[in-house]
């Protein structure tokens, strides 16, 4: 083996024959091999080399899902590189922010916006840009910019063979970005021991078998379907049926030759409006996992009467991948809808209250993890790693919850105000501070109201300057051209003003409580 902690790992569980095994069968009728796996991420590897990234350098990535951007990021790991994964719906000003911030050596986008993401880069002092989109040769007729982009092109001239850089557990994998109350993102730095041991665990825990088939349904710019999912088949050796976005009528015509679905709980709002989701399709299924936002009841309860499985819910963030897990099998427990589950294997969690005490079994407080899964700190932000630690060093979630008698967790809010729709974290703080800069406006709240497609909606509160007049729909707009759509207020109310308490602070429960039924009903 190379010394490369993580790709070292993820290597030593291929297939005896990789050109003989599966990995990924693409809607197009592509197929890629572990051979093939071995050979692109080789190729990639190389490139990057030749672009000028050194180990522990930074590559910026935001392109469309492909077979091929996760073969960067695999490229990336073997090339010693700090992976760096942004959400498509990120707007130049965003990105703009991550460049400056993270100061990579490459960012490599979508040829779809190849001249506006190379201003941004030049304006940011980023040495190497290039485009990625599927990888095919270009036909004599097309360009680049057409078809799979720059780095395709160079990947395809490149050779498959690559001599790993070296990398200790503690060495940076990635760096992921999540943002704060105070609206400034921060860059959670994740070493190959916090991937390769967390990749470790959810194998081990959830029975993965190289019979398995997971279908690929998740967005790869964030821990759930970049890490859980693709490191998941990796460590096992096994396949995946890899669809380019969601498509509730796809994912349901592939559950016949799959076993394992992972999905955001809108997904699975979304797969009970399918007429076609039967015992009968489901019937040679194993498992189906969900994560990143709350499970409402209502869902789990659904799914189970229709379908006959009971959703495997867990629990993790950013900074620290997966931390609980519901039962995989019966003879471990239940999977009790509403709660969790339990610390996965080599995960330490305990609950405690505003001064630092345990509390007992089923009463509430902040919950804080230890584990080889927890992020390393904030980039460049060693203030703010150090609050969110205690002085026996375990992380401090800023998620409230409790632990059951008989060990459950449940997570019952969040003591930051994070807002999570459709499985992405929105920020309040940061949708406020573009608000508050909007001409007329005096002040805003957002928050977060219960949706039963999204699980939580966004929601702004808005106050007008003396002698200015807002309109809801001019607001929005300008919103729309600064942040990404996710974060884009589903509803916004202008009123005279804010309630607060005797402090002055908003009472942003007051205003969840006014508007939780918006969504419902």
């Amino acid at each position: 083996m190379s010394g490369n902690h993580l790709f070292d790992l993820i290597q030593s569980h291929m297939p005896v024959n990789p050109a003989a095994a599966r990995f990924c069968e693409m809607t197009d009728g592509r197929v890629y091999t572990y051979q093939d796996v071995l050979d692109v991420s080789g190729r990639f590897a190389n490139v990057l080399v030749s672009r000028g990234v050194k180990p522990g350098d930074r590559v910026a990535v935001q392109v469309p899902k492909s077979i091929e951007a996760l073969m960067l990021y695999l490229g990336a790991v073997r090339a010693g590189a700090i992976f760096l994964p942004l959400n498509t719906a990120y707007t130049r000003n965003e990105i703009a922010y991550f460049l400056k911030d993270a100061e990579p050596t490459l960012f490599v986008a979508d040829p779809k916006r190849a001249d506006e993401m190379r201003e941004v880069a030049s304006e940011c002092g980023v040495p190497q840009f290039e485009t990625l989109g599927v990888w095919r040769k270009p036909a004599a007729d097309e360009t680049d910019a057409d078809t799979g982009g720059t780095l395709a092109a160079a990947g395809l001239a490149a050779s498959p063979d690559f001599t790993d850089v070296p990398r200790t557990k503690d060495d940076l994998a990635a760096i992921l970005y999540t943002s704060g109350t105070t609206g400034r993102s921060k860059g959670a730095m994740l070493s190959h021991e916090c991937l390769a041991s967390n990749a470790e665990a959810l194998v081990e825990h959830w029975r993965f078998t190289r019979d398995d088939v997971l279908i690929h349904a998740l967005p790869i710019f964030h821990v759930h379907g970049l890490f859980v999912a693709t490191h998941g088949a990796l460590l096992n050796g096994s396949k995946m049926i890899w669809l380019s976005k969601f498509d509730p009528r796809a994912v349901v015509a592939r559950l016949p030759d799959a076993t394992i679905f992972m999905g955001v709980p809108t997904l699975y709002v979304r797969l009970l409006a399918e007429p076609a989701l039967t015992r009968e399709a489901c019937r040679h299924m194993r498992v189906f996992i969900s994560g990143s936002a709350p499970l409402l009841i209502e869902t789990f309860n659904a799914f189970r009467e229709r379908t006959g499985h009971t959703i495997l819910e867990r629990y993790g963030m950013s900074e620290t991948s997966m931390l609980t897990s519901n039962p995989c099998e019966a003879k471990d427990g239940e999977r009790r809808g509403g709660t969790v589950g339990f610390p996965l294997p080599g995960v330490g969690l305990r609950v405690r209250d505003d001064k630092g005490h345990p509390v007992r079994a089923g009463e509430i407080g902040g919950i804080e993890v230890k584990g080889p899964n927890v992020f390393k700190g904030y980039w460049r932000m060693p203030d703010k790693t150090a609050e969110e630690f205690t002085t026996d060093l375990w992380f401090k979630t800023g998620d409230v919850g409790k632990i059951d008698a008989d060990g459950y967790v449940t997570i019952v809010g969040r003591n930051k105000d994070l807002i999570i729709s459709g499985g992405y974290n929105v920020y309040p703080a940061e949708i406020e501070g573009f608000l508050n800069e909007l001409p007329g406006v005096d002040e805003s709240a957002v928050i977060g109201v219960p949706h039963a497609d999204f699980g939580e909606a966004v929601v702004a509160v808005v106050v007008a300057r003396p002698g200015a007049t807002l309109d809801a729909g001019t607001l929005t707009a300008a919103l729309k051209s600064k942040i990404a759509n996710f974060k884009v207020p589903k509803e916004m109310f202008i009123v005279a003003e804010l309630p607060r308490n005797a402090m002055g602070k908003v009472q942003k429960n007051l205003l969840r409580e006014q508007h939780k039924g918006l969504f419902v009903g």
